[in-house]
């Protein structure tokens, strides 16, 4: 039995993607995140943010909770916060899906929506969010960016599931960056238990991750993608504690076709960062071939996206209108898309 809201955080099962499994002749399986009591990967990084924050006094009875977020970080705070007795404000850019941000105001959340700004630019919605927040007596900012209770909690909870869900077989963990928690507290433990294990970041266009990690440095972040919550462009303290092996770059438009694949073939109703994540486990499965036991994220369902990824006029508006009738997007995992192509 679960003690409320935080104790049913984690725990998620793996689930095996048995047509890709097949296909490729190794174990894909998907950490099935969507299953947290708020829906996303996001609760653990806001259960372990609260807890830190009350352990050292940052969060006190009766306080507020303040973040920028695009969504379901806001989600889990909020959610965990009303268990808690805090009230919630959230600086939301406006270029993300209403769904999420309709369902932060029906949890009682205040949300501030603001347009989107570079993150060196003072109006950046982190910025608005830590100012915010030392503007309100009782404020406190969860900065899941640049706070590594982000990466500590992964690392206690969603490691050892994976290792032990595995029996200690895995040999390679893929996802994408949001924040980086994920990846960085994922990535140290399972490297810990067996230095052999591969962690693969795998990096929408638009976003630099891909850059930094190939190339030491930022400067490649061309083209852009319409996946919401992941595409970091910065190295956040939990980027920097990583431990990663590989990096892919991953187009919208091959990853539409996963997302319907996993629809049609495997019953997954996930959102864009889920197929990122499932192409970039596949890249790293047809790379180093067969024998594989590769485990990525499944981060969010796909209802937070109803109005724009399972939207066939919206699909059609940005040219990513999926067209595979089998699995004939295997071979496209690499592509470059169009206008990035040139």
């Amino acid at each position: 039995m679960a003690e409320g809201f935080p104790g049913a955080v984690g725990c998620t099962p793996l689930i095996r993607l048995r047509h890709l499994s097949e296909t490729t002749g190794c174990e894909i399986l998907g950490k099935a995140e969507f299953q947290n009591p708020g829906g996303s990967v996001k609760d653990r990084a806001a259960l372990a943010l609260i807890e830190d924050a009350e352990r050292s006094g940052a969060l006190r009875p009766g306080g507020t909770i303040v973040e920028g977020t695009a969504g379901n970080t806001g989600i889990g705070l909020a959610l965990v916060g009303l268990s808690r007795g805090y009230r919630s404000i959230f600086i939301v850019p406006d270029n993300f899906s209403h769904e999420k941000t309709d369902l932060l105001k029906t949890l009682g959340a205040e949300v501030r929506r603001v347009p989107p700004k570079p993150y060196k630019d003072p109006d950046n919605y982190q910025h608005i969010a830590r100012r915010t927040a030392g503007a309100i007596d009782g404020g406190w900012w969860a900065n899941q960016f640049d706070n590594t209770a982000n990466l500590d909690g992964h690392y206690r909870t969603t490691g050892p599931e994976i290792w032990e869900q595995t029996d200690g077989r895995v040999t390679a963990f893929v996802a994408s960056i949001g924040s980086g928690g994920t990846l960085a507290g994922v990535s140290r433990f399972l490297k810990e238990r067996s230095s052999s294990v591969r962690a693969v970041c795998a990096d929408p266009y638009g976003a630099a991750m891909w850059s930094w990690f190939t190339n030491g440095n930022t400067d490649t972040d061309d083209g852009d993608s319409v996946a919401e919550g992941i595409g970091q462009g910065r190295v956040t303290k939990n980027v920097a504690a990583s431990l990663v092996d590989d990096a892919y770059r991953i187009g919208d438009p091959v990853a539409v076709e996963v997302l319907y694949h996993l629809l049609r073939r495997e019953g997954l109703y996930l959102g864009l960062s889920s197929a990122i994540n499932v192409a970039g486990a596949l890249r790293l499965a047809r790379e180093r071939g067969p024998g594989q036991v590769i485990v990525t994220v499944l981060c969010d369902g796909g209802a937070r996206y109803a109005s724009k990824l399972y939207n066939p006029a919206w699909l059609a508006e940005q040219k990513l209108t999926p067209v595979s009738e089998g699995l004939e997007f295997l071979d496209r995992l690499a592509e470059v898309p169009p206008t990035e192509a040139g």
